[in-house]
């Protein structure tokens, strides 16, 4: 029994490191799209932008240089690092539970 448990809580880690690395290829596409000029109105940069907002919304305006490109390399950007680091302690905490 004890061997699924742990199996379970390895899964659960490893769901939980995915998610925090879609999170961060969501932000820094985003970022990638601004700089790179993308048609803000293709379809995908619309969705990648509505769901980086979402993610970055503690960030976004954090920072104020007076360049929109820096501005969002920063603020999206430090959102990305947020949810790598957040994921990756949540996914060791499960992988070590037990």
């Amino acid at each position: 029994m004890a061997t699924y448990v742990r199996g379970g809580r390895a899964t659960a880690g490893t769901v939980v490191r995915v998610i925090g690395t879609i999170i961060a290829v969501i932000l820094v596409a985003h970022i990638l799209f601004g700089l790179l000029g993308a048609n803000p109105n293709n379809p995908l940069v619309v969705f990648v932008a509505q769901w980086a907002d979402v993610l970055a919304i503690w960030f976004r305006g954090l920072f104020a240089t007076g360049s929109d490109a820096l501005n969002v390399i920063l603020n999206y950007g430090l959102a990305a690092v947020f949810w790598l680091v957040v994921t990756g302690l949540i996914a060791r905490v499960l992988y070590r539970a037990g």
